[in-house]
């Protein structure tokens, strides 16, 4: 994925919880203090107390008084760093920037999504789509690998002989299974290389490969310890998930119709 969409997808998903951008005073615009002559309007104090009351601070006089006074330290932290020249650094003007882009990207995503609203029809379409897709079993599988095809079929031997999957498992290269007795834990055949899920799939339970299988990783000795039908999680199970995800694509499809409007040089 593009960094461009990976910002946008981020900025997706902070903006759900997100507070509104808020608008630039005006002369009219009405105040909660004055600092030095600097009003402080009452939309960056409304904004501020629906942030504390979203972290779940209790409304009370306290609580507002609480937010006018840390209105008023930060606008005479403010002057005071302008007197000393700090607000005409550079990377503190980038900063800035930056900061104002991000809010009026968040406001951006929140206002695409709720004037594109992911419908319950397009989410359980999505689900059948995703759920059509998923094999009809699972399942529990062992492996030893190898580097040589002769190491391999030592293991064979040795297991034709009576010794034990599990047991044989410390010879394997395979260092996340190696010390578990080769234990690969229930996954569906799609997890693995196609060489090797064709192999276990055709395993009966509790037998083993009888001749060594070729994958890119080298040579395995598969056994299949046990298989079981998929459990398909249920729509509202995975609802939020979906939901979550078709959001990301409409930012998607949305950030690439402007940049393809665009004219970047």
């Amino acid at each position: 994925m593009h960094t461009y969409s990976r910002l946008m997808l981020a900025l997706a998903c902070a903006a759900i919880a997100a507070a509104p951008a808020v608008a630039q005073p005006t002369p009219a615009s009405p105040t909660v203090a004055t600092v030095n002559g600097a009003a402080i309007p009452k939309a960056l104090f409304d904004t501020m107390l629906k942030e504390r009351l979203q972290q779940g601070a209790p409304d009370s006089d306290q609580l507002r008084k609480a937010v006018v006074n840390e209105l008023v330290s930060r606008e005479l932290v403010v002057q005071e760093a302008a007197r000393k020249g700090l607000s005409e650094r550079m990377d503190l003007k980038a900063q800035i920037e930056l900061s104002r882009q991000t809010v009026i990207v968040r406001a951006y995503v929140v206002d695409l999504l709720k004037t594109h609203p992911v419908t319950d029809e397009e989410l359980r379409a999505e689900y059948e789509k995703v759920k059509g897709q998923l094999a009809d079993k699972e399942y529990k599988a062992r492996h030893i690998l190898l580097e040589k095809e002769a190491d391999a079929k030592d293991i064979i031997a040795k297991l034709d002989k009576g010794e034990k999957f599990a047991d044989l498992a410390k010879f394997s290269k395979d260092p996340g299974s190696r010390d578990s007795g080769g234990d690969l834990h229930w996954n569906a055949p799609a997890a693995y290389v196609k060489p090797f899920s064709d192999a276990m799939v055709r395993l009966e339970k509790g037998r083993y490969t009888e001749t060594p299988v070729q994958t890119q990783f080298g040579w395995h000795v598969i056994q299949l310890d046990d298989s079981r039908p998929t459990k398909t999680p249920t729509f509202d199970e995975v609802k939020p998930r979906l939901l979550q995800r078709m959001q990301q694509l409409e930012i998607e499809k949305a950030l690439a119709g402007l940049r393809a409007k665009a004219k970047i040089e």
